[in-house]
């Protein structure tokens, strides 16, 4: 990979300088922005005989895509003009969203808390109204959780269902190109581009299945995202498409080699779903081995000056030993059988996309550390599996946004934005009945 190429992700400064001669300039820009972007330029959309969906509608492209990225390419063809790029994480490694080389993106939902990372700027863009949409990247959940944070919709795709070409890689049996949107219809439209599957139209779901065990994880009261959810599905499909399932039960008992990543800690601990934290367990130690393949060498060479968190992960990743690497792909292999047996293809998972609402600003990594645990069993299930998710915003609890996340069998995309089409009106109308405080 050439040198640019990892100034395009990693943006850090070689001479160790973090403000410039136009220091004051960018600071007002970044007011101005949120701090949403690395760089303002326009690209006009390309030249094109296929149907322009997107035409009118400005996007921004997260700072670890190249222009030559197809997935950047689709959208341009289909009529949306780019904006600029935005700021990121250090090489996508956080899922906060601060960054101390080049400013934290202020959350247009709640400034003092974090706006949720690695896809920050993006995230926030869209959230501030400053685009349509914006395009990004999800390994561990970097779509998702910047998603919630926000207040507004965030898509991971089945792994593999939209083209990572033309991206750094950081962990690639996870990494998924996303988007977010601020409404269901445009989310939507972008997925129309940018996924390679064929579209069923509305198909009515089966069966939406709650995990009644991952809301418990929850530190707000689990009722104000799941009887939203429930209430609205027995409006729109029924109660009898309404399922429930302890899915902590379901994938220990289904997922066998978990039993390599059970730690005797984990029982100490606050409440948390024993086999979830195994599955991200075993997430993080293919992800850390992978990163190591893809970067070890560069890190070692610069040794670069990375912030607090983020500094310590990726040097955990380096100083990694390789151990239980064939587990953890039986692992990913076991789940999506588990899955897929849970799931059949009509039928929807709904689980929290996150613990709660975002965490303050430069809030102590250690007093995070149970949030971290639950935020990252929620998000290891559709890591590891490969499944689509969708993170959808539910209005705000205590002035601070929350959200719920519905996730569908691997390629079944399409289906998975039309239900989310179908559903959030009423879902909407439920969340803005929650936040009415009762007399």
């Amino acid at each position: 990979m050439s040198s640019s190429s990892y100034d395009l992700i990693y943006q850090l400064h070689n001479d160790n300088k973090t403000l410039s001669a136009t220091t004051r300039e960018r600071e007002m820009e970044r007011d101005k922005d949120y701090g949403a972007f690395m760089e303002r330029f326009t690209v006009q959309p390309t030249p094109s005989s296929q149907q322009r969906l997107l035409d009118g509608l400005t996007f921004a492209v997260k700072d670890t895509a190249l222009a030559t990225a197809p997935a950047v390419l689709a959208v341009l063809r289909a009529g949306a003009t780019c904006v600029g790029k935005t700021v990121m994480d250090e090489m996508a490694y956080s899922i906060n969203g601060e960054n101390v080389h080049y400013g934290t993106p202020t959350n247009p939902c709640a400034p003092d808390r974090v706006p949720g990372g690695s896809s920050s700027g993006s995230a926030v863009g869209v959230g501030a109204s400053l685009v349509d949409f914006s395009l990004g990247t999800d390994t561990g959940g970097s779509i998702r959780v910047p998603a919630s944070y926000c207040g507004i919709f965030g898509f991971r795709p089945s792994h593999g269902a939209v083209s990572t070409a033309g991206l750094v890689p950081m962990a690639q049996s996870f990494d998924t190109a996303g988007w977010f949107a601020r409404d269901p219809v445009i989310l939507s439209r972008v997925g129309s581009i940018l996924l390679q599957l064929p579209d069923n139209g509305l198909v009515r779901p089966s069966k939406i299945i709650i995990a009644e065990d991952c809301f418990k994880l929850l530190s707000i009261p689990s009722a104000r995202i799941k009887n939203v959810l429930v209430e609205a599905v027995k409006q729109i499909y029924g109660d009898n498409t309404l399922s429930y399932v302890n899915l902590g039960d379901n994938v220990e008992h289904n997922v066998p080699s978990l039993k390599n990543f059970m730690r005797k800690d984990i029982q100490s601990q606050e409440f948390n779903i024993e086999p979830l934290v195994a599955l991200s367990n075993a997430m993080r130690l293919l992800q850390r081995y992978e990163f190591n393949n893809n970067h070890g060498e560069w890190v070692k060479t610069v040794k670069p000056h990375l912030g607090p968190g983020i500094a310590e992960r990726v040097w955990e990743a380096i100083n990694a030993r390789g151990d239980n690497i064939d587990a953890c792909l039986l692992v990913k292999t076991e789940l999506q059988a588990a899955l897929r047996g849970l799931l059949g293809d009509l039928d929807v998972l709904a689980i929290p996309t996150v613990p709660g609402p975002p965490p303050k600003l430069q809030t102590e990594a250690a007093s995070l550390e149970t949030f971290r645990v639950r935020a990252f069993s929620l998000l290891s299930v559709a890591g590891v599996s490969g499944f689509c998710q969708v993170s959808i915003p539910l209005g705000m609890y205590d002035n601070l946004p929350v959200s719920v996340s519905l996730l569908a069998r691997s390629g079944s995309d399409k289906f998975l934005l039309n239900t989310v089409e179908t559903l959030y009106g009423t879902l909407k109308e439920q969340a803005e009945i929650a936040e009415i405080p009762s007399s």
